[in-house]
C-alpha cells in the first residue's frame, strides 16, 4: 500500500504506527469485516486537519470519546506535543484500551496522550478545562457523550464530531441546533464533521 501523504507530517517513529494502522483498516474494509470488528480509524485527510486544528487552537486538554486502538488519538498527540498540551482517550473495550496504549508507546507519545477503559460519558466528568472534545464513538452516542461533556468544555472550547455525513448524525445535529449555548456547522469534509464552539 501507498504511504498516505499526510503521514509525512509525523516523525519517523509515530509514522510506521501511524502506516500500520492504516492498512489494517483499509485491509478490513476491503475483507468486508462488520463494523464492530473493524478498527474503523479515521481517513488520513481528517488526520491531518485535526493536527493542523489542534496546532492553531492550542487546547490545554483534549479529551477523546472513542479512541479504538488510537490511530486518531496519534494524531491529536503530535499536535499536543509540539505545545505541550495533553490528550485523555477512552475506550469501553479493554483489549483496545491495552492495544491503544501499546501503540501510543511504540509511537513515542505516552508521555502526551493515554486511553482510559470506560464510558466515555463517565470518563469525561473527571476533566476540567477541556478545550477540544473529539466525538467518534458510536453515531447514535453522540448526544449522550455532548451532553456529558459539554460542561466540561471551556468557553471557546471546540466539539468536533466525526462521520455526520457519512452517517445518520440527525439527532446529534438537532441537539446542538437547538442549544443557545453553542455555535455549530456541519463541515462536509471528507466523511463529515459537526464544527460545534461553546459560546463565552
Amino acid at each position: 500500500m501507498v504511504r498516505p501523504q499526510e503521514h509525512l507530517i509525523a516523525d519517523e517513529r509515530a509514522r510506521l504506527v501511524l502506516d500500520r494502522l492504516h492498512e489494517r483498516d483499509a485491509a478490513e474494509r476491503a475483507a468486508g469485516l462488520p463494523q464492530e470488528l473493524r478498527i474503523r480509524a479515521l481517513t488520513p485527510p481528517t488526520g491531518a486537519f485535526l493536527y493542523g486544528l489542534i496546532l492553531a487552537l492550542r487546547p490545554r486538554l483534549i479529551f477523546e470519546a472513542g479512541s479504538a486502538v488510537g490511530y486518531s488519538t496519534i494524531w491529536l498527540a503530535l499536535a499536543a506535543r509540539t505545545y505541550g498540551g495533553q490528550v485523555i482517550g477512552s475506550e469501553i473495550r479493554p483489549e483496545r484500551v491495552r492495544e491503544a496504549n501499546a501503540n501510543l508507546a511504540e509511537a513515542g507519545l505516552d508521555d502526551v496522550a493515554t486511553v482510559l477503559e470506560g464510558d466515555a460519558a463517565e470518563l469525561v466528568r473527571r476533566f476540567d478545562g477541556i478545550g477540544l472534545l473529539f466525538l467518534d464513538a458510536e453515531k447514535d452516542d453522540y448526544s449522550r457523550l455532548f451532553l456529558a461533556g459539554i460542561d466540561r468544555v471551556i468557553p471557546g472550547g471546540l466539539i468536533i464530531a466525526d462521520n455526520v455525513v457519512s452517517h445518520d448524525c440527525r439527532d446529534y445535529q438537532e441537539l446542538v441546533r437547538s442549544r443557545p449555548d453553542v455555535h455549530t456547522v456541519t463541515i462536509p469534509f471528507e466523511r463529515g464533521l459537526e464544527w460545534t464552539v461553546k459560546r463565552w
